[in-house]
């Protein structure tokens, strides 16, 4: 029987830390309950392990913060679903000091642990279970937290495409991106909005896009920051300048291999800097995505959040 709520599988005690598993079971082609239930009966870490499903948007965030205010002991929350289910996790356990927050990778998009080298050396339980806790940096926008990417402009209109064809099992992960660009290549390719970094005013008409990013991917294939580290106490920005259709089409696998930063074919249209604090003002109709989820807004305070989170990286994990 899956379980409604929540389900404990006791272990020999051997560990003082508690390890829940989030489970999201909307999240990917099919619920990854009983492959997890499964995968954790055959662990061999001896840990008492616990399953929670959520029950809808926000649900997750809720559970953590919730379980994380009541535990006298240390806690690892597993995020098993996509990178909006990892964000919830996150904006339930951000700054807590004993609390670690891990990923089992089983959404429509995983691009977060992209930045560890891919998915697979996630998807093992007594790995997880015993890897190690790494103190990484958040993305802090208007009181929310981002683990890995907030971007607006062009990639918003690809992201409300995105959140429409989702329901469609044949447009999951790297299809549903790819019909949402070519669904935004076909509109209008302009945002108009204000972007101030550390003081700098860096635009103050249309842009094409705007990332502000702690990990490396976005849209499942895209290295998007390629010298992001998640530790360094600072965010990366790289703002696009509008272009035509004819140059994005023709520069666009080097901006999917992380080459954009490097190639003088950019130089025109790349404005890039390293920051603390960045100040957004768009307008009627304006949004921007934290981890793939939008939000509509006229204006956005983003900062980073040093050491804001304890991020597990499983054993044997190099990156």
């Amino acid at each position: 029987m899956i379980p409604t709520h929540t389900q404990t599988f006791f272990f020999n005690r051997v560990n003082k830390v508690e390890h829940i598993f989030v489970i999201n079971p909307a999240a990917g082609a099919s619920d990854p309950t009983n492959m997890i239930k499964e995968a954790i009966a055959k662990s061999k870490s001896g840990a008492d392990c616990e399953i929670y499903r959520t029950k809808g948007a926000g649900d997750a965030t809720e559970f953590v913060s919730k379980r994380c205010a009541e535990s006298t002991k240390p806690i690892r929350f597993y995020a098993c679903g996509g990178d909006g289910t990892l964000n919830e996790v996150v904006n339930g356990a951000a700054n807590h000091k004993n609390v670690g927050v891990g990923c089992f990778p089983c959404g429509s998009g995983n691009d977060f642990v992209k930045y560890y080298g891919g998915a697979e050396g996630f998807l093992d339980i007594d790995n997880l279970i015993n890897g190690t806790e790494h103190p990484i940096d958040l993305i802090l926008a208007d009181g929310k937290y981002c683990i890995n990417v907030l971007n607006f402009g062009f990639d918003t209109a690809v992201v409300k495409t995105m959140q429409k064809v989702k329901t469609n099992r044949l447009l999951r992960g790297k299809r549903a991106y790819y019909t949402g660009v070519v669904s935004a290549l076909i509109n209008s390719m302009r945002t108009p909005c204000k972007v101030t970094v550390d003081g700098e005013s860096i635009s103050s008409s249309d842009i094409l896009l705007c990332t502000i990013s702690n990990g490396r991917y976005v849209g499942s294939s895209f290295k998007c920051a390629p010298r992001a580290e998640n530790d360094d106490g600072l965010l990366e920005v790289c703002l696009v300048k509008p272009l035509s259709r004819i140059t994005f089409i023709r520069l666009i696998k080097y901006y999917t291999l992380g080459e954009h930063l490097d190639n003088p074919k950019f130089n025109d249209y790349i404005v890039y800097r390293r920051a603390k604090k960045i100040t957004i003002e768009g307008g009627s109709g304006f949004a921007v995505a934290l981890d793939g989820e939008l939000v509509e807004t006229s204006s956005i305070e983003v900062e980073v959040s040093e050491k804001a989170l304890n991020f597990v990286v499983p054993r044997g994990v190099n990156y």
